[in-house]
């Protein structure tokens, strides 16, 4: 299922920061799509404990990890932030442009997104997210199911995402556009719940 409409308007990040903070929402081609509720426990830990991870690996590096809720804005040109028509925030970014960071969030591709997928959004973060990163530009796009304990990559090429990689989260993954980072799943998965619980 994907997220709920906020209504039939169309909306840019101008109007998206007068909203009250007591919905989140998503712009996509100035479509508002009003985010799911809190998520689930196992969906922070291995959120949490993966974010760990990269900021691990990172020490040193120019690039910043950052996790939800933070705006990341993707112009489809020069267009001042407030007239910007997509807007998401994914459950874990990497960007290694410095210049992209601003104290708002971020303008501009990620290097890397990570979403944790939930049945409320997972058709979403599929389908509809999957096509506004591919057409920002953002180099790879992680789907992480911590129920089936199953990854899925996208890796930008010349004519867009190419067929996904899909693996189990077991042993490691390389992190295709982050030179010696890899994900060690052991750590992660074992601080999730049993199924059923």
């Amino acid at each position: 299922m994907s997220y709920a409409l906020r209504d039939e308007r169309r909306y840019r990040y101008g109007d998206y920061r007068r909203w009250p903070d007591d919905a989140r929402y998503e712009l996509i081609d100035g479509v508002a799509y009003l985010m799911a509720p809190a998520p689930t426990t196992d969906h922070q830990t291995l959120l949490l404990e993966l974010a760990l991870q990269v900021r691990s690996a990172l020490e040193g590096a120019p690039c910043r990890v950052l996790i939800a809720p933070v705006d990341v804005l993707l112009p489809r040109g020069t267009e001042s932030d407030d007239e910007v028509d997509t807007v998401l925030q994914p459950d874990m970014l990497v960007v290694c442009d410095p210049a992209k960071v601003t104290l708002r969030g971020v303008r501009g591709a990620p290097d890397w997104a990570v979403e944790v997928l939930s049945p409320s959004s997972a058709s979403h973060d599929q389908t509809i997210k999957l096509a506004a990163y591919e057409r920002a530009g953002v180099r790879e796009y992680w789907l992480i199911h911590p129920t089936d304990r199953v990854l899925t990559v996208y890796r930008l090429g010349a004519a867009g995402y190419g067929k996904p990689v899909i693996q189990e989260l077991s042993g490691e993954s390389a992190v295709g556009v982050l030179s010696g980072m890899t994900v060690h799943w052991e750590p992660i998965v074992s601080r999730l719940l049993p199924a059923g619980r």
